[in-house]
């Protein structure tokens, strides 16, 4: 596998590209993936700061490119 550009690419012709937006089920807390930073960072509201928040990996987004 090689990572090129945020997305990992095989040797099977599928693209698997990452998610870069994420939201809390349980608070509403938005986060946007950060090139820079290497990592997520809040897009608006902090949401409840002693939240466990949830992120919906099953959801409507679906990493896989043919």
């Amino acid at each position: 596998m090689l990572l090129l550009g945020g997305a990992v690419l095989s040797r099977m012709s599928v693209t698997i590209t990452p998610p870069e937006e994420r939201t809390c089920e349980l608070c509403g807390r938005e986060e946007r993936w950060d090139d820079e930073a290497d990592g997520w960072r809040i897009a608006a509201e902090p949401g409840n700061v002693y939240c466990i928040h949830e992120w919906d990996i099953n959801g409507s987004f679906v990493p896989l490119e043919e």
